[in-house]
């Protein structure tokens, strides 16, 4: 149902420099870029994560409350996601364990303070 989500930067390029390496891990590329609006994935049909200034002028900040969760097929592509996000300056939010007997899940926040999951549903 997601076709992509969309998190504000006020640094572009530092933005942009993060989530090569990040979404890199996963397979995922650039599939747009506009210079201050890029949008990485696999494929335009496939759900995918961008990164933009804000459309009003404003200064972009956190959602209080908004996250996004990124599913992986293992749980060492979590703790690998998660070691990647901090290795590239992201801050944890909560190490990779188990949250219930199906969901493998760590947290961490971008260099813009976003918060993302990366999460593992099976035993």
């Amino acid at each position: 149902m997601i076709g992509y989500v969309t998190l504000g930067s006020n640094d572009i390029p530092r933005a942009a420099a993060f989530y090569d390496a990040l979404l890199d891990t996963l397979g995922a590329r650039r599939i747009m870029d506009f210079g201050d609006f890029i949008v990485w994935g696999t494929s335009l049909q496939r759900p995918g994560l961008s990164v933009t200034k804000p459309y009003d002028g404003n200064r972009a900040t956190v959602g209080n409350g908004v996250m996004v969760a990124l599913v992986m097929d293992s749980k060492d592509k979590v703790d690998a996601l998660y070691r990647k996000a901090l290795e590239l300056g992201g801050s944890c939010e909560g190490k990779p364990g188990a949250r219930s007997d199906n969901f493998y899940a760590a947290y961490f926040r971008d260099l813009d303070g976003h918060k993302l999951n990366a999460y593992y549903m099976g035993g």
